[in-house]
């Protein structure tokens, strides 16, 4: 049915081809991905509400739903959570609400709260932050409709949680009051079978109000609200008298159920919350920004294939000994090309820790888009992410001795153990201090200290022994030669025209790059920093292919003008040329900050700036490391097409 691969896997142990030829053959039974498999309910089966963080976007720090004087369950249940949700600061546990399917409720009491000065302070922090409440029914998250009109036309826009309150003022008062949104009334949708008459949940919407409850008499558990009560036809349909959160204030919190047939399958379920961004800007600026990279690419490639075919051609015709002392450019530095660069041993660990950083992406987003990180499946983007970067560390180890053994190096362990720790240990130590950070705010996003634990283990325990399993297996293999021999003596490199300047072309060099992505780039981070989902996943994988070409092209145009004007100095510079795309990514992350986001605390301001530095860190070797390829590439391919004397 939904959300899964028409196939039937055998039992049986088959080769890999034959495997991955039964997922896109279509047969009599299918299986459902992991986690997303749909139930069915009968009328009057209950529904399990689960709660989950509380989150800002003006924070970006959550918090346990629990950690609000909210009303509870007789006993409080966590749920089993992946690393990837861990990491994400979900905390995911049951609620009080109480659902039975297909049966509408009306003025459910939940529990009344008096507020003392600890209490109503929270609160009224958590509602200046702007923090959103979260839950799930039937693993489908909580939304709030909220009707958009554009250019005429009214459309049904969809944000994650409802607001834990609202500030305002009374009447005719200039004074800030804080309202609670202590009314909540629920929409579940379902989707019923004709046939068995089931029914499976397709949507669960919320509309939240602030209603200052009024009784007769004394509070008791069978007390009768005059604010909202079904037997007198009284429901709550506005705010028109909020609840004010204020110490020794009393809040009772009450909550409607509705459900609603829907046409909607579910195997569409999702198309709401996946569909709640500008789509028509979003396709558009795609489109646009690949037909410009293309037609770039297009252009790059012509001018090198014609210029590479005419020096070959002009040095292959080179007779006379005075014709050859003559020629210039690109060959006058064979016998220096190949030599061994300065700090070779760093280049060496830096090329293997983008290999790793390649091969994670590359296979996370065939996953993706074979729908196995669906965002029904919480956390498992994130976990993936993880395992992948833990178990390509064996073509890290590789990479690394590879490129050392080409360097004549004999020290195979030295280089993967610094492949091993040099990239892990920068990132682990910004983990740390904004992990830190976390914690002093008691914030659920801390990772705990067991998932701390779990990360160290897969770090020393998994990811170092592939690297030096790959080490081990890279070095042993037979290196290949360099195309021209090695001059003894190093030839003085000729002055170099401004526009030449190594700082000034790796500058240029990395825009190209950054503009393949940078529209792209402006989807994720809101995705991550505004709270939404991001799902296309072909379209960021056609970009990601682009972004491969354009590291690789630019490093070669760049590389053969520094080899013509006779600067052999290559190894660092094509690493550094494609890599410096991700200083534009970090400038963008800055400026992104300064103008979509809200965020107003130090702590906050900190956590996205330390993110953003370690995304723009696994960008620059993942970019660089591809320039670095690219080039390598090239240079043998061009001493090896020319007659050397």
């Amino acid at each position: 049915m939904e959300f899964r691969s028409s196939s039937r896997i055998s039992e049986s142990s088959g080769s890999v081809i034959a495997l991955i030829l039964l997922l896109f053959i279509h047969a009599a039974h299918s299986f459902y991905l992991p986690g997303v498999a749909p139930q069915d309910f009968e009328k009057g089966d209950e529904l399990k509400v689960k709660v989950n963080k509380l989150t800002s976007i003006k924070t970006q720090l959550p918090y346990s739903y629990y950690s609000l004087p909210f009303c509870r369950p007789k006993k409080i249940v966590d749920s089993t959570e992946n690393l990837g949700e861990v990491l994400r600061g979900d905390r995911i546990e049951n609620a009080p609400y109480t659902f039975k399917m297909r049966e509408a409720q009306m003025c459910n009491i939940l529990c009344r709260v008096v507020l003392d000065d600890k209490t109503a302070k929270a609160f009224k922090e958590k509602i200046d932050d702007e923090y959103r409440v979260n839950m799930i029914l039937d693993n489908l998250p909580l939304v709030v409709p909220i009707e958009r009109v554009d250019q005429g036309s009214a459309s049904i826009i969809y944000q994650l949680g409802y607001h834990v309150g609202l500030k305002g003022q009374y009447e005719g008062s200039k004074e800030q009051k804080f309202f609670m949104h202590n009314h909540l009334a629920f929409t579940v949708r379902y989707h019923r079978d004709m046939q068995t008459d089931a029914a499976r949940i397709v949507g669960f919407e919320v509309k939240p109000y602030s209603v200052k409850h009024e009784y007769e008499g004394e509070w008791s558990e069978k007390t009768r609200l005059t604010t909202c009560d079904p037997h007198t036809k009284r429901l709550v349909v506005s705010s028109a008298t909020p609840q004010e959160v204020e110490q020794k204030k009393e809040i009772i919190f009450t909550y409607d159920v509705n459900f609603q047939e829907s046409e909607v399958k579910w195997a569409s379920r999702w198309d709401a919350y996946l569909l709640m961004s500008d789509n028509q800007i979003h396709w558009f600026s795609i489109v646009n920004s690949l037909m410009i990279v293309l037609f770039l690419s297009g252009m790059v490639a012509m001018i090198m294939l014609r210029t590479l075919y005419r020096d070959i051609s002009r040095y292959n015709e080179l007779e006379t000994q005075e014709e050859a002392q003559e020629e210039t450019g690109w060959k006058l530095v064979h016998g220096d090309v190949f030599r061994l660069p300065t700090n070779s041993d760093l280049l060496c660990v830096y090329v293997g820790t983008g290999v790793q950083c390649l091969g994670m992406v590359l296979v996370t987003m065939i996953f993706a888009m074979l729908g196995f990180l669906s965002p029904s499946n919480r956390g498992g983007l994130m976990t993936a992410m993880l395992l992948l970067w833990v178990f390509m560390g064996l073509f890290a180890g590789y990479a690394s001795s590879r490129l050392y053994k080409m360097f004549k190096g004999t020290e195979w362990k030295r280089i993967a153990f610094r492949t091993a720790f040099l990239f892990p240990a920068v990132v682990s130590a910004i983990f740390f201090v904004l992990n830190a950070l976390i914690w002093g705010q008691k914030s659920s996003g801390a990772v705990p200290f067991g998932t701390m634990f779990a990360l160290i283990f897969l770090w020393f325990g998994i990811s170092v022994p592939l690297v030096f399993v790959g080490g081990y297996i890279g070095f042993k293999k037979p290196a290949v030669d360099d195309p021209v021999k090695t001059n003894k003596i190093p030839r003085q490199i000729p002055e170099q025209a401004w526009y030449m300047n190594p700082v000034f072309s790796i500058l240029i060099g990395g825009i190209l790059p950054f503009g393949a992505v940078f529209i792209e780039l402006f989807f994720i981070l809101t995705s991550i920093w505004l709270n939404q989902f991001y799902y296309i996943f072909g379209f960021l994988f056609l970009v990601f292919v682009i972004l491969i070409v354009t590291c690789a092209e630019i490093t070669i145009v760049l590389c053969y003008f520094q080899l013509c004007s006779e600067d052999y100095l290559w190894w660092w510079r094509s690493y550094l040329t494609s890599g410096s795309s991700a200083l534009y990514l970090f400038l963008y992350a800055t400026f992104y900050f300064f103008t979509k986001l809200q965020i107003t605390k130090l702590v906050s301001a900190m956590l996205y700036f330390g993110y953003m530095l370690i995304a723009s860190y696994a960008f620059f070797v993942l970019t660089g490391t591809i320039g670095f390829y690219a080039c390598l590439w090239f240079t043998r391919l061009i001493y090896s097409s020319v007659k050397i004397d």
